[in-house]
């Protein structure tokens, strides 16, 4: 430094501890450049040599959206695993290549939003894809171990930050944006909470974002539970980042404020610190926030509060030391060194390997060196994405991978698609003009499609009629919607000009414009494209398709109608399922490979309807069983099926498994990997086994594995391997609040195999209803023939506990618990009991703190809802019905004479005691002005000592508070 240099600022020495750096850089900002900072896109600062910064970017498994990356399994596959060690190497690959892209692209950001930590609930959730598990145990772990590296290991400087989501109580795509999930308190705690909480506490989690949906009556992104439990959990500066769009909902979608500056200011008081909403314009955001401040409904410290935590991620990342940063990347070198590595192709093809799950197995599999395989199904040759994947470099089908093992000579392949020629009306057909360099998919040619043939392209001739027309492929993915293919791999797809051309090499996007319906009309049907709407129809310029207006109203007989639809006769030339036959029937063993596309029926912003697999798809698999007994079912999917296994001699599943899914797959038929996948949910055997899609009470309507009474498809923790494997020398004890088991577990196979030992827990003699089972613990095992492994467990006590509403706080029960060990929920080797002490069950203190409406024991015919817009739960009924409310318990003392309700809206109040006498019954003389009006009702009511409460609810009203007097 010379004499001109003038000293660096504090916020530059990296000797000083990061809080005091943040502190002196927020002193140096202007009010005008800390609001600029809330939007997604903070502008830089050029006077303090302060970059721009954004916040956002997606690595659920894989660098997402930002060109060639290497493509892991899909997270659901990840969770299958049951192996934090593999995950926290896929999450040190999916920072490095994050880091090493950064180097060359400024887009690529280094705060990532992953993992998803929402509970596998419902297994209809269009985002299944996205999650771990059911269980919040399971889903804890994995995704602990993901941040973990995603964060790297330095003490101080991070890789990436990574964001949890979504925050909270998500797991629906119907009415996502409006409506409301009735969380009671002990699922609050014991299940959506939870897998957040631990992995927060683990200490690799930069902060989280809010969801779409609202819980109990009041929008994610002003919930206070930010406050109340989130940032109690760590001492770090969390972040919170808004889902995309999300703050305008509050009032555009949601009406849940009358004003953006009323909803942005409750938004950034609740917690929220980057505002993610119209895309790169920031102007809005920070105009609301401005006007926020004129309003006196914001002040300087909370936006200081927000900035704040931005910075401390920022300087974690090693922003403002990039001579000390240990992560960066700065030269060409270290990008080849740390992107689309030997290891990383080695780590996706090992994952998607330890993700295979074994359902069935009678004896078909591993198959020999020497059989003869038909691979078929509509998914035997494809390699599939999801909406947060990123491009392919390498890929491999199941096709592929079959080939590659058994040799080509020894695998025959049919798609099943069915063949089908439009014919117009006036007995042209549809014709595809050719293209070069695209692979003949209906022949089963191997290698990628030309990554030029996007959807949107305009440059490629439109469709065409004449004399033969083209042959082309038509999937019914289920639901009616379907996707038609040129003979040359090309999708049919929709650009904005509305021209129909053979385009994209895979149906994609976030309006998918690679899908249409086929509605009957007279003799034939309409094509109805769904990403638009409208109809096709033929014009003198190509096959385009019809305003959705005009289209809906237009009549095809009209002659003088320009934007008629077409009325196409549907020409079958071969039915799949007969291609199918056909190679089954010269195969020893026949593997269909069935599933989903990630793109359509099942998928971010869409819920599935069903469990079952799509007619088109039971129809191959019927086709190839009837021709070939010795069929194999293999399941690509993002979640489960409803499957005929008894049928079967064998099925597997695996999540679509990135870019070495056939490999793994082929590997795995083949024995040279002995699959050690688990369930990391419950597989249902049909749809009257779910609960509602909108009930999130896991507790009251018995869902996942932890209370379901039904008999699943397959159990949660289910999985088979090639070897077996016997359990022993169980010994358990519990001293000093700590639970420890320990037992042997022996391959007696002969093959090297993993098992993955699971430790549930079971109340013997719970006072509230408990779960049937609960994971405690887990570990994934190899073994190799005869070996013999210890496996212990060291669990607090802690994690026996439940959450007690009669006094709003953790309770461990004293009793008798069983410890249940095995290989999965259901396949239970060994068991011992322990007996924990504990606090014993107390009555409910009534006659001194009244009841909270929401800390009911059962409840039927009532939802939760917000008390105020800032804080607290009220109970309502459901429109249309009567709210029952139990509450057990209740201890009136020496005895009370009066109650009183404190209520909202109108309608009436029952309240008896058990076997007492007729009900209090208390309705306001008239309706309050508005839902948070809330007023106090008295009547008489003599109790004396202990009794249950039950609470009956009326017409529109809130309960809020029960108290008692006298």
């Amino acid at each position: 430094m010379t004499a001109s240099t003038p000293p660096a600022p504090p916020f530059r020495d990296p000797r000083l501890p990061f809080p005091k750096r943040v502190d002196d850089l927020l002193s140096r900002l202007t009010l005008d450049e800390k609001t600029a900072f809330l939007h997604q896109f903070a502008p830089a600062v050029e006077r303090l040599g302060v970059a721009a910064f954004r916040t956002g970017q997606e690595a659920l498994h894989g660098v997402a959206w930002m060109g060639p990356a290497t493509v892991f399994p899909q997270a659901v596959g990840l969770g299958a695993t049951w192996n934090e060690d593999l995950v926290r190497r896929v999450g040190e690959a999916v920072s490095r290549e994050a880091r090493a892209m950064r180097a060359r692209d400024e887009r690529v950001g280094l705060n990532v939003w992953s993992p998803t930590v929402n509970l596998l609930r419902h297994p209809l959730w269009g985002r299944n894809e996205e999650g771990y598990s059911e269980d919040p145990k399971l889903t804890s772990a994995i995704a602990t171990a993901y941040t973990r590296g995603l964060r790297g290991g330095h003490p101080t400087y991070w890789r990436t930050a990574p964001v949890l989501k979504h925050w909270l109580a998500h797991n629906n795509e119907t009415d996502r944006d409006t409506s409301s999930a009735s969380v009671r308190p002990r699922v609050l705690n014991e299940y959506d909470l939870r897998a957040f909480r631990e992995t927060v506490e683990a200490g690799a989690v930069a902060g989280v974002m809010p969801a779409y949906n609202l819980v109990n009556g009041r929008p994610n992104h002003v919930s206070p539970y930010l406050g109340r439990h989130l940032r109690a959990w760590t001492r770090d500066d969390l972040l919170v980042c808004s889902d995309a769009g999300a703050p305008s909902n509050l009032v555009d979608s949601e009406h849940y404020f009358a004003t953006h500056e009323e909803a942005t200011a409750a938004a950034l008081r609740a917690g929220v610190d980057s505002f993610t909403d119209h895309g790169t314009d920031s102007s809005k955001i920070v105009a609301r926030v401005r006007g926020a401040l004129e309003r006196g409904l914001l002040t300087e410290d909370d936006v200081d509060a927000a900035v704040r935590r931005q910075l401390s991620v920022r300087f974690r990342l090693g922003e403002f030391d990039p001579g000390q940063d240990p992560h960066a990347v700065t030269t060409a070198e270290d990008v080849a060194a740390a992107f689309d590595t030997p290891e990383h192709r080695a780590l996706a093809q090992e994952a998607a390997e330890q993700a295979v799950v074994l359902l069935k197995n009678d004896g078909v599999l591993p198959l020999a060196p020497d059989t003869r395989v038909a691979v078929v199904g509509l998914l035997a040759d494809e390699c599939k994405l999801d909406w947060y994947s990123g491009t392919l470099i390498h890929r491999s089908t199941p096709l592929e991978g079959l080939y590659e093992r058994f040799g080509a000579e020894r695998v025959s392949f049919a798609e099943g698609v069915d063949r089908v020629r439009l014919r117009t009306a006036d007995g042209t057909f549809l014709h595809v003009l050719p293209s070069d360099g695209a692979p003949d998919r209906a022949a089963g040619a191997e290698g990628a499609l030309d990554p030029a043939l996007l959807a949107g392209r305009t440059d490629l001739p439109p469709l065409t009629t004449d004399a033969t027309g083209t042959e082309l492929a038509l999937v019914d993915w289920g639901e009616g919607l379907l996707t038609l293919r040129a003979p040359d791999g090309r999708y049919l797809s929709v650009a904005e000009d509305g021209f129909v051309r053979a385009s994209a090499d895979q149906p994609g996007g976030w309006i998918v414009q690679e899908t249409f319906r086929l509605e009957p009309h007279g003799d034939g049907h309409l094509l109805r494209h769904t990403g638009t709407g409208g109809h096709v129809r033929v014009a003198a310029d190509g096959v385009k398709v019809a305003a959705p207006d005009a289209s809906s109203d237009a009549s095809p007989d009209a002659s003088s109608a320009g934007d008629a639809p077409e009325v196409f006769e549907l020409v079958v030339t071969e039915r799949g399922e007969d291609a199918v036959a056909r190679a089954a029937a010269q195969a020893d063993v026949v593997v269909v490979v069935a599933g989903n596309d990630p793109h359509i029926n099942g998928r971010e912003t869409e819920d599935r309807t069903t469990l079952r697999l799509p007619a088109h798809q039971e129809r191959l698999l019927r086709a190839a069983r009837a021709a070939n007994p010795a069929t194999v079912l293999a399941l690509t999917s993002a979640y489960p099926y409803a499957v005929d296994a008894q049928a079967l001699p064998a099925v597997l599943w695996t999540a679509h498994g990135g870019q070495a899914a056939g490999t793994a797959l082929a590997r795995v038929l083949a024995g040279d990997v002995s699959p050690a996948g688990r369930l990391p949910q419950t597989w249902y055997a049909d749809d009257a086994d779910l609960p509602g899609l909108l009930d999130y009470d896991v507790i009251g309507s018995r869902q996942t594995y932890l209370y379901f009474e039904g008999t699943p498809l397959f159990p949660f923790g289910h999985g088979l391997s090639y070897a077996s494997f016997a359990y022993a020398d169980l010994s358990a004890r519990a001293e000093a609040g700590t639970v420890s088991v320990s037992f042997t577990v022996t391959n007696t196979g002969d093959v090297t195999a993993d098992e993955v030992a699971q430790l549930y827990v079971r109340a013997e003699a719970p006072s509230v209803p408990r779960p049937r089972r609960e994971l405690l613990a887990h570990r994934r095992l190899t073994l190799a023939p005869g070996a013999t492994a210890d496996v212990s467990f060291d669990v607090p006590a802690s994690a026996l506990a439940f959450w007690d509403v009669a006094h709003d706080r953790w309770r461990l029960e004293p009793g008798p618990y069983a410890l249940l060990v095995g290989a999965s929920c259901e396949d239970v080797r060994l068991s011992a009991t322990v007996t924990l002490d504990g606090e014993p069950a107390a009555p409910r203190p009534v006659r001194e703190r009244g009841l909270e409406a929401v800390a009911f024991d059962e409840q039927s015919g009532t939802e939760i809802v917000d008390l105020t817009r800032t804080a607290g739960d009220a109970v309502t009924p459901v429109a249309g019905r009567t709210g029952e409310l139990l509450y057990r318990g209740c201890d009136f003392g020496a005895g009370v004479t009066g109650v009183t309700v404190s209520v909202a809206g109108e309608g009436s109040v029952e309240i008896a005691l058990d076997g007492g006498a007729a009900p209090v019954v208390l309705s306001p003389d008239a309706p309050a002005p508005g839902p948070y009006a809330y007023g106090e009702l008295r009547a008489a009511l003599a109790a004396e000592g202990v009794h249950d409460l039950r609470i009956r609810l009326r017409g529109s009203l809130r309960l809020a508070h029960v108290g008692f007097s006298g």
